[in-house]
């Protein structure tokens, strides 16, 4: 296992290190993000990248990463690297798509509040030396309607929290889901706009969402409502946004997320029109950036990998179809990455068939573009059968886990 070298950048959680090292991994932690020709340079011989949101993983990137198996994203998104370059190169993906989800409810409810009562402002003239001690414009949650849209993992989190405050719950999806305790579905995102004394967006980062939330839908808010954004910054216009806040049709917004933002921490400037507007809450993208899950991500996103490179498992993998098989006693694992076309498997199983290597068990599964294959054989494959399967047309990768030497 000490074959396999491993890159983690951006001061990944050390849960994570202690995982992959747990298996006997060569692990190489690094504080900061990489980019471009250094970031290239480094991944030259590395297996494993772990990453958080600032590295970017482009298809330039992954051509020169010549033995590169994995790439473990430490965070929510994958939308920093090109996923589907890394499939044509037989490099699986890991996420941790849940780990955060309590994070990012608890931080949308406390904004919520602090809109309801302008504790941003409040608290900013006291640490300014004014004393200003008001009612005005200031109000309980209690009995308010909060408008979801987006009702994943943490839409749905956001509602259950919300009803422990008293709020009434819409939600809006472009899939229908189960409501959570008391949450209701709105007939259309355009009816909860009109209804929601708050909105807040949960909506991954895709070609339909981006943009989404502009200036029409802006306007369609009932007045005086207050928007939150904590899912991915190109969604909302901000410029739209700052017009509603300064013309008094919002009366508040917080945000977490930005169309662009820093590369690096305190040395980076940031400027956004929102800044300086009464009752805007702006956060650095730390939705997810609390101790707990951090500590998951870590430990999640580093068990994924582990398990990947030990035995090939994808469970967790975004660009993968997620197989598993568990080690047998006296067996080898092989496993094989193809193109997603008709005829493959047969040409897999005669090259081992013929080589005189008996197949204990098999599962294949296929994801969009590439299939997959988990194999466990009775002996080691000769060096030559490794070479006939990877000479298989359509093969991606050849490998051989479970304590082998890395191969292709």
């Amino acid at each position: 296992m000490s074959n396999y070298r491993v890159l983690l950048l951006e001061s990944v959680h050390p849960n994570a290190k202690e995982k992959l090292s747990s298996y006997g991994f060569d692990v190489e932690p690094l504080a900061d993000a990489l980019s471009g020709k250094e970031l290239a340079e480094r991944l030259k011989g590395v297996h494993v990248v772990g990453i958080r949101s600032k590295t970017q993983i482009t298809a330039e990137v992954l051509e020169g990463a010549d033995s590169l198996m994995a790439i473990g994203a430490f965070c929510i998104g994958t939308n920093q690297i090109d996923l589907a370059a890394a499939t044509a190169r037989g490099v699986a993906v890991f996420n941790a798509p849940f780990s955060n989800t309590r994070s990012v409810a608890e931080l949308v409810l406390s904004e919520v509040v602090m809109l309801s009562r302008q504790l941003g402002d409040r608290s900013a003239q006291m640490h300014q030396g004014q004393w200003r001690k008001t009612a005005r414009s200031s109000y309980e949650v209690r009995g308010k309607v909060l408008g979801v849209i987006g009702y994943g993992h943490i839409g749905r989190q956001v509602g259950v929290l919300a009803e422990a405050f008293g709020m009434q719950v819409l939600y809006h999806d472009v899939v229908g889901k189960l409501p959570m305790g008391n949450n209701a579905p709105s007939v259309s995102m355009d009816a909860l706009l009109a209804e929601s004394d708050f909105v807040t967006l949960h909506v991954p980062e895709t070609v339909q969402t981006k943009g989404m939330f502009g200036a029409p839908e802006i306007k369609r808010m009932k007045k005086g409502a207050a928007l939150l954004n904590a899912s991915r910054g190109t969604v909302v216009d901000i410029p739209a946004l700052a017009e509603a806040l300064k013309n008094g049709h919002l009366s508040g917004a917080a945000v977490d997320v930005f169309p662009v933002e820093p590369k690096q921490n305190i040395s980076d400037e940031f400027h956004s029109e929102l800044q300086g507007i009464a009752n805007v809450v702006l956060t650095p993208h730390i939705g997810g950036s609390t101790i707990e899950a951090q500590e998951n991500i870590g430990t999640e996103v580093g068990e994924a990998v582990s398990r990947f490179l030990a035995t090939g498992s994808t469970m967790g993998a975004v660009n993968f179809p997620h197989l598993d098989l568990p080690p047998s006693e006296g067996k080898y694992r092989v496993t094989h990455v193809h193109e997603n076309v008709p005829g493959v498997m047969r040409h897999v199983n005669r090259v081992v068939s013929e080589a005189g290597v008996n197949v204990g068990a098999q599962v294949l599964g296929t994801h969009e573009t590439v299939g997959y294959v988990l194999m466990d054989v009775d002996r080691p494959l000769p060096p030559k059968v490794i070479q006939d399967l990877e000479a298989v047309d359509h093969t991606i990768r050849v490998r051989t886990p479970l304590g082998g030497p890395p191969v292709g």
